[in-house]
């Protein structure tokens, strides 16, 4: 079912007002009738903002955003993350990032070039993660490279009373450590890399929603629990997590922007040739307004 709300117009914009509409049975939202370019009134945007907060997800498709516009679309939901490392200067504004396997002059113009990616949670490994993760396509692979959304409010209220349990009040180490630590199974964290130990059930702050908090790729054991068992209940965690029924997996095509929420989301990347060119425009939030 469709929801209609009045929208400003803007420069760009056409007379049709902003509309959602499921992604699927179980996560994200589609938001229809709105060009992301557009100085839209403050109620179009609640009905973006609320659509995230309740989907977890949220997609635009068929939008021709530069730098700009899409900071500025970015910064309606609040304060973005600097990027440190710009790659040869791609990037002209300071929340921007770029997510590329493309080379010029031998040199990556993005980061995470390619390949798969197990399920995560943005920044899950420092005090404060960023709360929500803007992604635009601007060149995609002909096949794979798809990005695959778990819904983890759905994924907490569906798990056994038992796992339930044995999680309330603990808390998990997270490490950003992709080629080691929580992806090879029983190995140590290495010197100095970047963890932090979080809730394994959070409180959505606006929805009012418990949610699991804790991934394949970066979660590394459960605080204060034996080595053996830690591991044990993590797998069954894990594979409880990434189950089909909580998943919605997109097939990105250029000009299509999907926001998501770190607090009730997870994602993960499928791989795809290296041969053919992706690139896409990355820009975080790391605080609501």
């Amino acid at each position: 079912m469709e929801n209609s709300q009045p929208s400003a117009l803007g420069a760009h914009a056409s007379p049709q007002a902003v509309r959602t509409r499921p992604l699927n049975a179980v996560i994200g939202a589609e938001i229809l009738g709105v060009d992301l370019r557009d100085d839209f009134s403050r109620e179009t945007f609640e009905v973006i903002r609320d659509a995230w907060r309740e989907n977890c997800i949220i997609l635009v498709r068929g939008q021709t955003l530069d730098e700009l516009a899409q900071v500025k679309f970015a910064q309606r939901f609040g304060e973005l993350g600097k990027v440190l490392h710009t790659h040869e200067g791609r990037a002209s504004l300071p929340g921007v990032m770029y997510i590329s396997n493309i080379r010029e002059n031998g040199k990556l113009i993005g980061a995470l070039p390619d390949g798969e990616m197990y399920f995560h949670s943005d920044q899950c490994y420092i005090e404060n993660p960023s709360v929500g993760t803007m992604l635009y396509a601007m060149e995609v692979p002909s096949k794979g490279g798809d990005t695959i959304f778990a819904n983890m409010f759905a994924a907490y209220d569906a798990l056994p009373d038992e796992l339930k349990q044995k999680i309330e009040g603990r808390a998990a180490l997270n490490v950003y450590d992709y080629q080691n630590a929580a992806t090879v199974r029983g190995s140590e964290p290495r010197e100095g890399i970047p963890s932090f130990a979080h809730s394994m059930v959070k409180t959505h702050p606006f929805t009012g929603r418990k949610s699991l908090y804790f991934n394949r790729l970066m979660t590394h054991h459960i605080v204060g629990m034996e080595a053996a068992e830690s591991e044990a209940l993590l797998e069954r965690l894990f594979d409880h997590q990434e189950q089909d029924r909580f998943i919605y997996r997109h097939v990105w095509k250029p000009g299509d922007l999907i926001m998501w929420d770190n607090r009730s989301a997870l994602h993960a990347r499928s791989d795809f040739d290296a041969s053919e060119r992706r690139l896409m425009r990355r820009t975080v939030v790391v605080k609501e307004h």
